[in-house]
């Protein structure tokens, strides 16, 4: 199921809490104590760390990923959180691809039928209210105007591979095959020694009815 369940109990920090995170260097790992650093001591700004969780920019153990550390550079920050609105809340995209547009009542009635009522209305209306303060600081239009890979280009084509062998022999029995041609035969008679005439006409005269 991908629909993160980790919400705040009110967002009127969340803004400043991103920002604070944008601009510090980032923790071997994201603790309260970490966000007291930041100027957050209260109670409610520490379930800012779930919903990292739930974003991906923080592993189960609070130690930042590549999300994290994407999302420090301040070109990209509200692509990269968009990306992870949208991975974090997919079943709700699946529902409406623009569920970043929805208002809160909008958004928790949708939550209460992925949930199919495993959640109360409290923790619905928070997650709703903090889906919907997520999607007001992302940039949703630089996420579906990211270049997409380009296309392979067909490669040019090559000359035709010579022939094999066995193909190369074909042909040349088939041209061959159509040219005509003569035959022509040398025949060589060796006469015997001899001053009887008569064995000569006799040979010739063979010759005559047999081969000539």
């Amino acid at each position: 199921m991908a629909l993160t369940s980790a919400y705040l109990t009110q967002s009127k920090n969340l803004e400043a809490i991103l920002e604070a995170v944008r601009t510090a260097q980032a923790p071997d790992k994201f603790t309260s104590r970490f966000l007291v650093e930041l100027g957050f001591a209260s109670t409610n700004d520490r379930f800012i760390i779930g919903v990292m969780k739930g974003l991906g920019f923080l592993d189960e153990g609070g130690v930042p990923g590549d999300r994290y550390y994407a999302f420090l550079d301040d070109t990209q920050s509200d692509r990269i959180l968009a990306e992870a609105i949208q991975e974090a809340y997919g079943d709700l995209f699946r529902v409406n691809s623009k569920a970043n547009e929805m208002d809160q009542t909008e958004v928790k009635q949708k939550l209460k039928t992925l949930t199919r009522g495993s959640k109360s209305d409290s923790v619905l209306t928070k997650m709703a209210m903090t889906f919907v303060a997520l999607c007001r600081l992302a940039n949703f239009k630089a996420v579906r105007a990211s270049p997409k890979e380009p296309a392979k280009k067909e490669s040019a084509p090559r000359d035709k591979p010579p022939a094999p062998a066995k193909e190369k022999q074909r042909i040349d029995e088939e041209e061959i095959a159509r040219r005509p041609f003569d035959l022509s035969y040398a025949i060589h008679i060796e006469l015997p020694a001899t001053r009887d005439s008569a064995v000569y006409d006799a040979i010739f005269r063979a010759l005559k009815e047999h081969i000539l």
